[in-house]
C-alpha cells in the first residue's frame, strides 16, 4: 500500500512538472520578440573596406574619422563607415570591464529568452527572443527609423508570421527612433510648411515600447558638444588616448542636431539670470552668441574648400530639419495607438537644463556656462554661484532632466506606467535592479 502511495506521488510529481515546463512553453510563446536600441555611440562604426573598428575602440583609427562629409544635402552624406554590432561593454586598460548593454541581454536571456540575427532568424525567432538594432548614431535619427521598420517587416516577412509584433527597450536617443518609428513607419518628415499628422503606422509592428532615460524634449548638453565638443549622448567616454569627440564631428552628423533642446524648451539667461527667448534653430542665433562652429577659426584647417563652401547650407538645413523632427514627433492625431509606452529613468542626478550667458573679460564677447563652480570667489562669496546653479540644473539623470524625459509632463503618448530609479544616464541599462524590471515590463501579460 506504501509502495502504491510513493508511485502514485512519483507520478503525480513528473505530472506537475510536465505541467509546468508546457505552460512555461506556453508563456514564452506569449512573449513578443524584444528589440534592444542603444542610445547616441552606443553602436560600433566599422570601416566597411577594411573591417576595422573605428568606434569605439582604445586606439584611434591612423585613416578613419568619425566625422561626416560635408555637403548641401546632409542626408546624403556618407563615408566608409557602417554600424557593427553594438557596444555591449568595454575594457580599457586595467580597468574593470564596464557594461552597457550585454548587462540586459544577459538578464532577458535568465528569463528565457535567446539572440536572433536579423538576417538568419531561426525557427524559434518569434518566440521570446532577442534583436539588438546597432545603427550608424551620426546618421539623421528618420533614416534610422526607417531601417529599424524596414528590418522588422523583413523578418516578419521571412518567418511568415505577419500578425507578430515586436517589443523594443530603448536607450537615450535610440527612444527617440522608436517613437518615431511608432508614429509614422516608414515615412519622411514632410517638406517645410506641411504640417505632420502620427499616422501610427508602428501600430501593426510594435506591443509594448519602454524609453529608457530618453530625452523626449532634448538636451542643453547637446549645444555644449557644439561649442565645446564635449562627449555627449550615454558614454561618457572621451579620453585623449580613446577618442576625442571635437565641435567639428558633431557639427557633421544630423542626429546631434535632433538631439538639441526641443523648440520653445531651451531656457538661455543673461548675465543678470533673466530668461532669454531664442530660436535655437536659427542659425543668426548661433552667430550672435558665437556657438556657430563654422566661425571658429579653426574651421577652414579641418574642412576642404568643398566642404566649407557646403558648410552654411549643411547646418542650416540641419537645424531646420531637426526643429521639424521635434515636431513632428510632438504631434497629435485622432487615431488611437494600441502600442503600449513605458517610462524609465532617473531624477536623482544634478542634470544640466539650461545655460547661462556672460562676457568675458579680455574681449567682451559671449560666454555660455553650462556649469557653475563648485567652489566659492576669492571674496566668499556664493550667492550669485548658488543662483546660477539654481538656474542651470535641475532633477534628472545626469545628461537627461526629468523634465526632458516626461516631455515636462505633456507628451503626445500616454505612458502605462513612469518608474524612476536613481542611476546616471551611461548606466540605466546595466543597473541590475533595472534590468529585472524591464524583465518584468516585457514578461508581465497586458
Amino acid at each position: 500500500m506504501m509502495r502504491f502511495f510513493y508511485d502514485q506521488c512519483a507520478r503525480l510529481a513528473v505530472l506537475l512538472l510536465l505541467m509546468t515546463a508546457a505552460g512555461t512553453a506556453a508563456f514564452a510563446q506569449d512573449r513578443n520578440p524584444v528589440i534592444i536600441i542603444p542610445g547616441i555611440t552606443g553602436s560600433e562604426l566599422v570601416n566597411s573596406k577594411t573591417d576595422e573598428t573605428v568606434w569605439l575602440s582604445i586606439a584611434r583609427s591612423k585613416v578613419d574619422d568619425i566625422r561626416l562629409p560635408v555637403t548641401a544635402d546632409p542626408l546624403k552624406s556618407r563615408d566608409d563607415l557602417v554600424a557593427g554590432d553594438i557596444v555591449r561593454s568595454v575594457k580599457i586598460g586595467l580597468l574593470p570591464r564596464a557594461d552597457f548593454y550585454q548587462g540586459l541581454i544577459d538578464a532577458l536571456v535568465k528569463e528565457g529568452y535567446h539572440e536572433e540575427t536579423w538576417d538568419t532568424p531561426g525557427a524559434d525567432a518569434a518566440k521570446s527572443s532577442i534583436f539588438v538594432f546597432p545603427y550608424d548614431w551620426r546618421l539623421d535619427n528618420v533614416h534610422n527609423a526607417k531601417l529599424l521598420v524596414d528590418r522588422v517587416e523583413s523578418v516578419k516577412k521571412k518567418l511568415k508570421k505577419p500578425d507578430l509584433k515586436f517589443d523594443i527597450v530603448a536607450h537615450s536617443m535610440g527612444g527617440l527612433i522608436a517613437r518615431y518609428a511608432a508614429m509614422y513607419g516608414n515615412a519622411d518628415l514632410p517638406p517645410a510648411g506641411r504640417k505632420m499628422v502620427p499616422t501610427w503606422a508602428g501600430d501593426k509592428l510594435f506591443g509594448k515600447i519602454v524609453l529608457l532615460g530618453t530625452p523626449n524634449e532634448g538636451s542643453p548638453l547637446t549645444l555644449e558638444s557644439f561649442i565645446n565638443g564635449e562627449t555627449f549622448g550615454p558614454f561618457a567616454i572621451n579620453l585623449p588616448f580613446v577618442r576625442n569627440i571635437s565641435r567639428f564631428d558633431v557639427f557633421t552628423m544630423p542626429a546631434a542636431y535632433e538631439l538639441l533642446p526641443a523648440p520653445g524648451t531651451f531656457k538661455l539667461m543673461d548675465p543678470d539670470l533673466q530668461e532669454i527667448s531664442v530660436d535655437l534653430y536659427d542659425p543668426k542665433v548661433w552667430n550672435k552668441y558665437g556657438w556657430d562652429p563654422i566661425e571658429d577659426r579653426k574651421f577652414d584647417k579641418t574642412f576642404t574648400a568643398a566642404e566649407r563652401k557646403a558648410a552654411p547650407i549643411f547646418f542650416a538645413t540641419m537645424l531646420n530639419r531637426a526643429k521639424r523632427f521635434h515636431e513632428a514627433l510632438s504631434a497629435v492625431s485622432n487615431t488611437k495607438p494600441s502600442v503600449e509606452f513605458a517610462l524609465v529613468g532617473s531624477e536623482c542626478k544634478q542634470t544640466v537644463s539650461g545655460a547661462a550667458l556672460n562676457r568675458r573679460s579680455k574681449n567682451g564677447d559671449w560666454l555660455t556656462l553650462f556649469s557653475a563652480p563648485d567652489k566659492k570667489k576669492k571674496d566668499g562669496r556664493s550667492a550669485d554661484v548658488n543662483a546660477l546653479r539654481a538656474a542651470i540644473y535641475s532633477p534628472g539623470d545626469g545628461v537627461v532632466s526629468t523634465a526632458s524625459f516626461t516631455g515636462s509632463g505633456q507628451l503626445n503618448i500616454k505612458p502605462v506606467s513612469t518608474k524612476f530609479f536613481c542611476e546616471g544616464h551611461s548606466r540605466l541599462a546595466a543597473n541590475s535592479e533595472i534590468q529585472d524590471y524591464l524583465v518584468k515590463l516585457l514578461t508581465e501579460q497586458t
